[in-house]
């Protein structure tokens, strides 16, 4: 057996100037949570076909030469051509422009109704989880009698009893109802949050309730607040488009997904199948990209998964 010596061994020398060297650079929770999405090919995905459905909605109907209200009764149930990319319907009107121009209305339905959701919701839910006791408990029980009514029958009666049918009137009946999800959900998160210490040490130098509210609890429940957003926008879409199939939707000349879905479904055994397949494609991709995107958005904000 060979001797051990120490010529056999290298000493490794240890520079002390690289001690306090970062291994990688200091980020804060957003950063990171945008980090982990990126790495999300699917929620990333869900981003580029919203961005994409939004930039086209914006932009799409300055494409063709026509807008959504003219009409060549010449020109009708003509199917695609250079002409016509989309085709066009029984009254001559070209469907391209359209299927934006209704992306328009859906989109600016799902998103005002995800508004008024987080708005009525984050500050009814954070009063009645940071109040707690019997003022909790009666908010609570309003929020349960109404999250037991069947939404879109409360929807559909709402927009019975209104005279006038058309954007506004759509987005004010879906947030009658719709905010007593979130609400529910900011109370949970309220609740959790509020017997920390940071909450108990702003207190004691004197925070008032909204400081304690808008300063500390809700900015530290934005994750989850955001993820239900993201998941309140197709859920509207699919209501609005509900609602414009049995009729109860934007009233002509205007167009949205959903009325132009109720027109094809009528010309769909007569051979104009272009006029239900465009339209169920951009409501079946919009809530295929806002669902993805909500589910990696949600496991990008876990604090649980984070690495």
């Amino acid at each position: 057996m060979p001797e051990i010596t120490k010529e056999m061994f290298r000493r490794i020398e240890v520079d002390k100037s690289e001690a306090e060297v970062i291994a990688r650079p200091s980020i804060n929770f957003w950063q990171d949570a945008w980090r982990r999405l990126k790495m999300n090919n699917l929620a990333m995905f869900g981003l580029g076909l919203i961005i994409f459905l939004v930039v086209m909605a914006l932009f799409g109907p300055y494409l063709v030469p026509y807008t959504y209200d003219f009409q060549v009764l010449e020109d009708q149930n003509q199917g695609i051509s250079a002409a016509h990319w989309f085709g066009t319907d029984d009254l001559g009107r070209d469907i391209f422009v359209r299927i934006w121009n209704g992306g328009r209305v859906s989109l600016l339905i799902g998103l005002m109704a995800a508004l008024s959701d987080l708005i009525i919701g984050v500050i009814y839910g954070g009063l009645s989880g940071y109040r707690g006791g019997k003022i909790d408990q009666l908010m609570m029980r309003i929020v349960d009698v109404l999250y037991a009514l069947p939404y879109l029958l409360v929807v559909i009666l709402m927009m019975v009893v209104m005279e006038t049918r058309g954007i506004i009137t759509i987005i004010m009946a879906l947030a009658a109802t719709g905010w007593v999800g979130m609400a529910r959900l900011v109370r949970g998160q309220i609740l959790q949050l509020k017997e920390m210490e940071f909450v108990l040490a702003a207190r004691t130098l004197g925070a008032s309730t909204k400081r304690l509210l808008f300063k500390h609890l809700i900015p530290n429940s934005m994750g989850p607040i955001i993820v239900n957003m993201t998941l309140t926008v197709p859920s509207a879409i699919f209501a609005e488009a509900f609602l414009s199939f049995i009729g109860l939707g934007v009233q002509a000349p205007l167009a949205s997904w959903g009325t132009m879905v109720n027109e094809g479904v009528a010309v769909m055994l007569s051979g104009y199948w272009w006029r239900l397949f465009f339209p169920a494609v951009m409501i079946s991709l919009t809530m295929f990209a806002f669902n993805v995107f909500g589910d990696g958005l949600r496991d990008a904000l876990d604090p649980k998964l984070r690495k």
